[in-house]
Order: C-alpha cells, then structure tokens, then sequence
C-alpha cells in the first residue's frame, strides 16, 4: 500500500497516532531534563486539506472533521488538549490545514529539548525545513530515516522518543522497520520508540510484532484501533502502534481515548479498539 503523508492528513490514522504522541510527549516533559524527539519519516509538516491530494479522499472530514464537530466529554478533553492546542483544532470549525508530527512535536516542547527529524522524499524534506523556519533547537535532514536513527541514537541527553511512521511504499516495510528497531533498541535500550504500522493485512502485522518479541524486546505496549470492519481491497480502515518503553501513564490514558474514537469515528459495527501487552517487564 502507500500512506504518503499528503492524501491522507487528518485522517483517522492521524488522530489516533498524534493523540497518543501528544500524551507521551507530555509526559516526558514532567522531568525538568532536556529530551530527544526523532521523526524518521517526518514528511513536509504542514498539509492543505484543500489540495488535490487532500480532496481527492477526504479523508480528513471522517478524522480531525469528526473531532471539530464532536461533543468532547471534559475528561477527553482534557487528555486531547496538548493535540488539540498543538493542531489549533476548534470545536465546530472546519480546518482548512493540518501539521504532521513534526510540527505537533515542535509546538509542544521546550527550548531545552532537541528536534531530529528526517525525510527521504526530496521536495518534501525541502518543503519541511521551510516550514520548520529558523529554530535553532530542530534539525532537518534529506535522509533515509532508518539510517539516520542508527546514526542518532543514544542522543546525548539519553532520554526522548522515536517515532517511525513510514509510507509503506516498500514491499517489506515491516521488516525494515523491525530491523531499524531492533538496531537502535540495542544501542539505546531505555529510549522510547513509538512504531505505527498499517492494518491490511493482519499476518503482516502479528509477523512483525512477533519479530520484536523474539529480538528480547521488552515492554512492549500494542494499541489498535478500526474504525471499520476490515476489507481487503479496500480503504485504510484500521491502524497500530506499538510503543516500547511506554510512559508509565499510557495505558489507562488509551484506555479512555480508544473507546471514544470508536464511538466518535467508526464508521459500522467492525469498530473496535485494541490493548495489550505483547512484552511485559
């Protein structure tokens, strides 16, 4: 399949990812101690949802369009809220705009903490270090993400977060992240690594996140959600993260957030959240 950034901003895939990145963020910035954040498929960082990639799926109107039109409980609120602030997401107003991961982790942290993020796509990694603007605590890199993370980790300030969220252009993307993950988890064995990953083709996924395991991996959280019942071929409708190393807060704060996305953007009775713990301690 291919998940380029552009034809599906503001999708459901992103709400559910940049919700949960958000909450790790924050609380990594409970420690006063500078921290690490890398992007290795980063993207340009900002995309126009009235482009011709955006438009021609609209993708977006069955995301962040649910959440601007959606009744917010107080307490999701309050867990969406660094998203929401980071997004400038209003309630009832239609966005016309949505940063990528880049700039929501930009937005959110601190001058002290450190910004590496990388993207392989030429006109988009230029496109990225213009919207990133003269800031002097984030680099910009045109590079292949998998490399650039063995080359920056550990980071000097030992602690921070990776997220891998690639196109899935490749044939064996999955194997290319569980090797790129498994390289640098054994490098710096205490970072954070969050892994999104497409739900198509369930085998693919379970092979990978067994492959993780069998390295000797540790903590290793898995949350999923579908917001219809999965059809093959047919639209994205399901999506994963695992996060190794999960802040300790992560689990109970998905456990409210995942039941109201089902409620809030699935599309038929094939709505349905996952978490579980594929690796303890």
């Amino acid at each position: 399949m291919n998940y380029r950034h552009a034809f599906h901003a503001g999708n459901f895939a992103d709400v559910f990812k940049h919700a949960l990145l958000t909450r790790m963020l924050v609380y990594l910035m409970r420690k006063d101690a500078p921290l690490r954040y890398i992007d290795t498929h980063a993207g340009k960082g900002l995309y126009d949802l009235k482009s011709e990639e955006a438009v021609r799926g609209a993708e977006w109107r069955d995301g962040v369009g649910r959440i601007a039109s959606a009744d917010i409980p107080a307490a999701i609120e309050s867990l969406l809220k660094p998203w929401l602030d980071a997004t400038g997401l209003r309630s009832g107003q239609e966005p016309f705009e949505y940063p990528g991961s880049p700039l929501i982790a930009q937005a959110l942290l601190r001058p002290v903490d450190r910004l590496i993020l990388c993207e392989w796509q030429e006109r988009d990694a230029a496109r990225l270090e213009s919207t990133i603007g003269r800031d002097k605590s984030v680099k910009t890199f045109h590079l292949d993400g998998y490399v650039a993370l063995n080359a920056n980790v550990p980071p000097p300030e030992r602690r921070g977060l990776v997220l891998i969220d690639p196109p899935f252009e490749e044939p064996d993307e999955f194997g290319d992240m569980a090797a790129a993950t498994i390289r640098a988890w054994k490098k710096w064995p205490t970072g954070v690594y969050a892994l999104w990953y497409p739900l198509k083709r369930p085998d693919e996924a379970q092979t990978f996140v067994e492959g993780l395991a069998e390295a000797g991996l540790r903590r290793i959280l898995r949350l999923e959600l579908d917001i219809a019942r999965r059809r093959e071929p047919g639209p994205l409708s399901g999506c994963g993260m695992l996060i190794i190393n999960p802040p300790f807060p992560l689990e109970a704060e998905a456990r409210e957030l995942l039941p109201w996305f089902v409620k809030t953007l699935g599309r038929d009775d094939g709505a349905a959240f996952r978490i579980d713990w594929v690796v303890g301690e």
